[in-house]
């Protein structure tokens, strides 16, 4: 009988030890995201034109209406993507292409890819890039020496 209870002892030992040791591997806690003061004027000229290519008639209702998205997509545009030449092969690094990077045309279906990059021109929000996954993103412009970096939206600002 007392062996019985040593094996229910060290079953249920074990089993706490084995789902401290899983939990532990998960994905640790996100930070919460912490929106700068730069997030508290309107969208700017560039910004609207920018929102309303990838969305089209479907803006108001998608981003405008709701005050969330206004916010996250501020953050996005102002914070969270830089785009930067790196001439430099040192600087360089694997990363995926922005050809091989699908358009996000869900509300425009007539979206096109820009035939020539100019970063002062560029629209990030026509692809489907990784901007809400949990880390950091690059992505390298074809042909260019030009990568464009993804902030995580949990990292701590700067």
């Amino acid at each position: 009988m007392k062996t019985h209870y040593i094996y229910i002892f060290l079953f249920v030992l074990f089993s706490f030890h084995c789902n401290s040791q899983n939990t532990n591997r998960r994905h640790l806690p996100l930070q919460l995201v912490q929106y700068g003061d730069n997030l508290n004027t309107p969208f700017s000229a560039i910004e609207m034109l920018q929102l309303a290519e990838v969305y089209g008639a479907s803006l108001e209702k998608e981003i405008l209406s709701r005050p969330n998205r206004v916010l996250s997509m501020k953050n996005l545009l102002r914070n969270r993507i830089v785009i930067e030449k790196r001439p430099n092969p040192r600087d360089q690094k694997e990363c995926t292409l922005l050809s091989e990077v699908p358009l996000f045309d869900a509300f425009v279906s007539t979206l096109q890819r820009d035939s020539v990059f100019d970063p002062q021109e560029f629209n990030p929000l026509k692809y489907t890039l990784s901007f809400y996954s949990r880390g950091e993103h690059m992505y390298r412009v074809d042909g260019t020496d030009y990568f464009i970096f993804i902030k995580s939206q949990h990292s701590k600002r700067k």
